[in-house]
């Protein structure tokens, strides 16, 4: 509780923390003026995670876990739902590149922002990369890549 209690002086109450969610050891959390990081009752943060919110809110659901050095960054909103389960090293985004004009290289065209969901229940494995919403009780298998384009979704599988 003290490392939140820090965390919260140094990002200027731009982190809302309601009841009593766990914070392990590593965990860094980068919130830029005008975004906001929701921390639900219940949720776990575990080791070395790590929460950018450059824009947009990010709100981690109640009874969720994200597992050790997993990453979210935010640039229009990242939502995780209430018992989710993230993955160790996994990755959800909500920007990325786009190559609307194949004559400019792909660093100098615009990201493409859109708020990422991950729906109640939804299992993300460990290694995936999330960079669009998931329906809720969806399971992520590891290392799996889910967005951007249509053919990214082969390794996503919704549960019975």
């Amino acid at each position: 509780m003290q490392r939140l209690r820090l965390a919260r002086l140094r990002l200027r109450s731009r982190v809302e923390v309601r009841g009593r969610p766990r914070v392990e050891r590593g965990v860094r959390i980068a919130v830029r003026a005008g975004a906001r990081v929701v921390l639900e009752d219940g949720c776990v943060l575990g080791a070395g995670c790590r929460i950018e919110a450059h824009g947009g809110s990010v709100r981690i659901g109640p009874g969720a876990r994200l597992g050790e050095r997993c990453v979210l960054v935010a640039l229009a909103g990242v939502d995780v739902g209430a018992g989710c389960v993230v993955g160790d090293w996994a990755a959800l985004s909500d920007a990325g590149p786009t190559f609307d004009d194949p004559e400019l290289p792909t660093r100098a065209q615009p990201l493409r922002a859109q708020a990422v969901r991950v729906g109640d229940g939804a299992r993300i494995g460990p290694h995936a990369v999330v960079l669009e919403t998931v329906a809720p009780a969806a399971e992520i298998q590891p290392y799996a890549v889910v967005g951007g384009e249509p053919h990214t979704r082969a390794a996503a599988h919704r549960s019975a």
